[in-house]
């Protein structure tokens, strides 16, 4: 009997070796990723668990039940205030490095009369101890404190119907457990037997004051927005005076007239991105805010 003996190519014999290889490269590749995830995983719990050892004692610390306490969360990020922002700058940078390029639209002297003069009317204008806090009012405008009005809803019927069922004393533990400070305060000062138009008139004295501290917050951005037009005006009329004054030398014009118009761009800019939206969008977390209060 004949066999017919196939005769493999070298090169095809080379190829078959080299796929091999590769099939035996990509297997051990797939096994130490794996193995990596592995190690990550666990890693991740270890710590996990000693993070949550530690948040128990702490609640323990404090006299807080770990099972029923929750956490009043801030939303991590605005997306609409964080993409409006993004896209104005976007667009405003995009368009300036479509035509002349960005160099040119910035000016040291323009900078210095426009942020500069800023800064030192609104020392004039505020205490600083109010002025220190302004990144943490801007914080506010983009990751707000999360209102939600269902539940403080619910919780109130909860607790009318405990009280009513049990007495207001039964109220005394879920009081610890609050993370309201509004709605806590009022049930605590229902707790101790206070009358009902006494917590009411405390209640609302709390909420003026605090619409009247958010109402200083927000007028310090208002201010931000008046005071850096005004000062991209005043930057105009300085650019416009050394320009009349230099009109026998060419040379000089250009860069008085650059101040001229660059310190009014920088107003407005500052003005019209960060004053009056953070102060408008700061308005609304307020009425939020005392809705909610208005509802406990």
């Amino acid at each position: 009997v004949r066999r017919k003996v196939r005769i493999i190519p070298s090169g095809a014999r080379i190829s078959f070796s080299c796929r091999v290889r590769r099939l035996e490269l990509s297997l051990r590749c797939r096994s130490l990723f794996i193995a990596f995830l592995k190690i990550s995983v666990d890693f991740i719990e270890i710590w996990q668990i000693k993070f949550l050892n530690l948040r128990y004692f702490q609640l323990k610390l404090n006299k807080i039940d770990p099972l029923n306490y929750t956490i009043k969360k801030r939303v991590k990020m605005d997306l609409g205030t964080v993409v409006g922002w993004a896209l104005t700058m976007i667009l405003l940078v995009g368009s300036m490095a479509i035509g002349v390029g960005v160099g040119p639209y910035i000016d040291i002297p323009s900078v210095m009369i426009v942020v500069g003069g800023t800064i030192g009317v609104m020392m004039v204008g505020f205490k600083m101890d109010t002025l220190k806090g302004i990144g943490k009012f801007y914080g506010i405008a983009v990751k707000p404190q999360l209102v939600n009005l269902p539940e403080t809803i619910k919780k109130l019927v909860d607790y009318s119907t405990k009280a009513r069922r049990d007495g207001i004393l039964a109220l005394e533990t879920d009081v610890n457990n609050e993370t309201n400070l509004f709605l806590k305060k009022g049930l605590s000062m229902a707790v101790d037997g206070n009358e009902p138009d006494a917590i009411r008139a405390l209640l609302e004295i709390d909420m003026e004051q605090s619409s009247a501290r958010h109402g200083g917050n927000i007028k310090i951005f208002e201010q931000v927005g008046g005071f850096a037009g005004a000062m991209g005006m005043i930057g105009t009329l300085i650019g416009l005076v050394a320009m009349l004054l230099n009109m026998s030398d060419p040379s000089a014009i250009g860069p008085s007239m650059a101040v001229a118009l660059l310190t009014t761009l920088y107003g407005a800019m500052i003005g019209n991105i960060i004053g009056a939206p953070v102060a408008n969008i700061l308005s609304i977390r307020d009425g939020d805010e005392a809705l909610e209060k208005q509802v406990v």
